[in-house]
């Protein structure tokens, strides 16, 4: 992976990012799929295994691929019957023609590409299909864009999910291109909960932490669209990018 710093803060806070972090709709998983039915699916840098239950549910099978312990753990503590095997994307524990679809859940921008592109043809079957896929939230609402700016959401994975992917290399037809709208309904402590789960959070210093917090309450307490509400509705564009391995 690119950044092994940010890449790999996550497993510290493993049970919160499985239980906060937002599912992906349907839709968007069986576009990213592209017709595929009861096939071999590995779920790339799988995390806690949120990708991996949703393409569970449309019954295909699914081998994992981690790097970090903790989120393999974790994994298999969210995803009975399941084990995710350790990895990486440019380095991945497969034979060759292994898989018919290689998809990835708001972590491809963190691969080193030229190797991963390398290493998911490999063990993708000719035709299989190689899918990332981003929940971004939607920062066109106002208190959107102003918890990303307290909460350091300002991440490069809107960015390098956007127009930065001209190509998966020459093994890959060209990227098709979705998006797929949808909310995740939370409480306000459940939305600090998704902010603890940002690797500007798990890697900041104590002081930035209680700023992120004290700004965080105030925005709750203050916004006309979530003060004194019990739920709050956080909305989310889900791109997939999509290609057929040649």
């Amino acid at each position: 992976m690119a950044d092994h710093t940010h890449a790999l803060s996550f497993g510290v806070a493993a049970s919160d990012y499985d239980r906060f972090r937002p599912r992906y709709p349907e839709a968007a998983v069986r576009w990213a799929l592209g017709g595929l039915r009861a096939g071999q699916v590995v779920d790339l840098a799988a995390g806690t295994g949120i990708l991996t239950r949703a393409v569970l549910a449309l019954g295909h099978q699914v081998v994992p691929v981690e790097p970090d312990p903790g989120m393999r753990a974790q994994l298999a503590v969210s995803t009975p019957g399941t084990t995710a095997l350790a990895g990486t994307a440019e380095a991945l524990p497969l034979p060759d023609s292994a898989a018919d679809a290689v998809l990835v859940g708001t972590a491809y921008h963190w691969f080193d590409r030229e190797p991963a592109h390398a290493e998911i043809a490999r063990v993708l079957r000719g035709g299989g299909t190689f899918a990332p896929l981003w929940n971004i939230r939607d920062d066109s609402v106002d208190w959107v864009a102003e918890l990303g700016r307290i909460a350091h959401f300002g991440d490069n994975s809107a960015s390098l999910a956007g127009n930065d992917h001209p190509d998966f290399g020459s093994a890959f037809d060209p990227i098709e291109r979705r998006e797929f709208r949808h909310h995740s309904t939370l409480t306000p402590d459940e939305l600090r909960g998704v902010v603890r789960t940002r690797s500007y959070w798990l890697t900041a210093t104590t002081d930035d932490q209680r700023r992120v917090e004290r700004e965080l309450t105030e925005l709750l307490n203050t916004h006309p669209a979530l003060a004194g509400r019990d739920t709050i509705e956080l909305p989310y564009r889900t791109l997939v990018l999509r290609a057929r391995r040649r």
